[in-house]
């Protein structure tokens, strides 16, 4: 099928990629000139695993191009997917002009019908508004054609989301019309004879709050772990081992049970507040996403918490802070937990020493001050405290040993969990673990 991807963001370059990859002829289209040269010639902009190479399979094969042309993107395409950025405005709501650009694009530029599917995350009722939006750029334009919307969620996980995209859990297919099923069974036949999965066939409303209910879920297992976390560390109990024995319970699950430093990234923090906009606006107030907000919040600011109750006085201190990607896997800053740690550590006057194997790039304007380290153990070394915000396997490897003979104060805040915290106690380091009590050198 001929294949239109309008944004090659995160979600739209690996939507494009996997559809070349099953057999599809596809163009991805994005305003972002620099990016679709670099595109062009096989490369990426981001970190993705597995991305790389299934882009530059799909442009030496020539069923993958990119352009800066958006008519040249949506004029014989058979599917058109929106995948543009819908970002929160100041009261939570999410900014839905680009997906409206998008939809009249299309409606000004199509020379047939076309089935336009919704890839980003959308509120309910956002298909209507496409669907007008078409309509009305059609007539403008004195054309007869009429296009149907669909509504395709994605379910990506940053780092994995190639995998998850050739291998899901499910495909979820929002239509109102039998042509708009008919030719999304098709776009996924191909994928469907490779992987089994369930195929969801529902309505477009159903299949925009399925998106937004799934994320919110997971959101609200992550914070309600925090929260957890926060009595075991007053009671003397150990948040891993009861995520891990709740985890058994086949109704439970262990998936987004780990206590940390709180959810980040693109999606979770943003769909969240949507989510309670998007209720409030239909007249129901969402009091548990609320909630799962504030703990969120609350679990972004405890390794601060600690550190105060650690050392003190963190003015003019060095403090390293090991990771800064919202999770292991990608480069993808946005939104990241480490950024509210950075922000409160410098609003203190302390000196940060950032590591993190793939993100420090994207954050070097934001923190001119900084001291940036291309290896772990330069961050480290002389530092007063080490804060771990993202649990990046080579910080694993770093012994309880190493870490003392580093430090200049034996202070370890482990927002992640990634050592062991009786470990760290026996090297002399006095430690916060997430979810565990707090420990103090062995014989002090």
């Amino acid at each position: 099928m001929l294949v239109s991807v309008i944004g090659v963001g995160h979600v739209g370059l690996v939507t494009a990629a996997c559809m070349a990859d099953l057999g599809h002829d596809v163009v991805g289209f994005d305003v972002d000139g620099q990016k679709i040269e670099l595109l062009r010639t096989g490369a990426v902009p981001f970190v993705e695993a597995g991305l790389a190479e299934l882009v530059e399979a799909g442009v030496r094969a020539g069923r993958l191009e990119f352009t800066a042309d958006v008519a040249e993107a949506v004029r014989a395409a058979e599917v058109v997917f929106i995948c543009v950025g819908t970002p929160r405005r100041p009261d939570g709501a999410p900014n839905m002009s680009f997906v409206q650009s998008a939809a009249a694009t299309v409606a000004s530029h199509a020379q047939r019908p076309a089935v336009v599917a919704e890839k980003s995350t959308v509120p309910v009722q956002t298909g209507e508004r496409i669907r007008q939006a078409l309509r009305l750029q059609s007539q403008a334009r004195g054309g007869g054609l009429v296009h149907d919307v669909v509504s395709n969620p994605e379910f990506l996980r940053e780092g994995t989301a190639v995998a998850d995209t050739l291998r899901p859990d499910r495909i979820v297919v929002g239509a109102d019309s039998e042509r708009g099923h008919a030719v999304m069974r098709a776009l996924y036949a191909p994928l469907l004879a490779r992987h089994d999965c369930p195929y969801v066939a529902t309505d477009v409303r159903t299949a925009e709050l399925i998106k937004h209910a799934s994320n919110a879920f997971l959101a609200t297992k992550i914070s309600f772990i925090n929260a957890v976390a926060r009595i075991c560390e007053l009671a003397g109990a150990n948040v891993h081992t009861i995520a891990d024995a709740m985890g058994y319970d086949a109704r439970i699950g262990r998936a987004f049970l780990n206590a940390g430093v709180g959810y980040g990234g693109s999606c979770f923090p943003k769909d969240v507040e949507a989510f309670i906009h998007i209720a409030q606006e239909l007249g129901y107030d969402f009091g548990m996403l609320r909630e799962t907000d504030r703990i969120n919040r609350e679990a972004k600011a405890w390794p601060v918490a600690q550190l105060r109750r650690l050392v003190w006085n963190l003015a003019d201190k060095q403090i390293a802070v090991l990771g800064i990607a919202f999770k292991p896997g990608t480069d993808d800053v946005r939104d990241a937990p480490a950024l509210d740690v950075i922000d409160a550590l410098l609003a203190e006057g302390a000196t940060v020493r950032l590591h993190d194997p793939v993100a420090l790039d994207h954050v070097r304007e934001r923190y001119p001050d900084a001291v940036f380290c291309d290896k772990a153990e330069d961050a480290l070394r002389g530092a007063h405290a080490v804060v771990v915000c993202t649990e990046w396997d080579e910080y694993r490897a770093i012994t309880p040993q190493r870490l003392a003979e580093l430090l200049t104060y034996p202070v370890v805040v482990d927002a992640r969990a990634v050592w062991d915290a009786r470990a760290l106690a026996d090297a002399g380091l006095s430690v916060a673990v997430v979810g565990q009590p707090p420990l103090s050198p062995a014989g002090t």
